[in-house]
This record gives C-alpha cells, structure tokens and sequence, in this order.
C-alpha cells in the first residue's frame, strides 16, 4: 500500500470545499482537510500577495494521476497548484484510506 497528501491551493474556502467534495463523492479520495495561507507569488511579471485556502487531499498512491485530471478539469485557477506529496502513515490508517477510495 502506498498513500499521497495532494496539496492543493484555492481561491477560498467555498473554492476548497467545492472541489473536496466532489472528489469525496466520486471516491477519488479518502479525507480533505483545509487550511488558510498567505501567499506571496510571482504572477504575470510582479510579486502578488492573497489570502488563500490550502486542501490536503487524503488518498492511494495509485490515484494520483485520476485525482490530478479531475482537479485540473474543475479549478478555477488559470495554472492551479497540484502536489503530490509521498507519504507512510500507520496501519490502521492506511487500511482506512484503502477501504473508503476506488
């Protein structure tokens, strides 16, 4: 068993949960948890500033590539931020992401 965190940004918290939930409900993936940021990024020449939200989407290694498509069908972002991001976690956790993703 092999498990990711993708790490998403978003514009806002309605942006996040929109895109958390639809990736919950087509099993993609297990958990979503949404965090807010600030940050500073170069854009279109100059140094910008914003509030953002950031997911971690909870899910099988193996799921990446499906999960990615999806994300950048539906983002709003002209180039979203999409990170895939190795990770080992207990048993019993593994096993629960396992059981409640396709």
């Amino acid at each position: 068993m092999g498990l990711i965190i993708i790490y998403v940004t978003h514009p806002d918290k309605k942006q996040a949960k929109k895109m958390g939930d639809h990736l919950l409900e087509k099993k993609l993936i297990a958990c979503a948890n949404y965090l807010p940021i600030e940050a500073d990024y170069w854009w279109q020449g100059i140094i910008e500033s914003d509030r953002e939200i950031v997911s971690l989407l909870k899910t099988r290694s193996e799921s990446w590539e499906k999960v990615r498509a999806e994300i950048e069908k539906i983002h709003p972002y002209d180039i979203p931020c999409i990170i895939k991001i190795d990770v080992q976690a207990n048993k019993k956790y593994e096993e629960w992401i396992y059981d409640e993703t396709i």
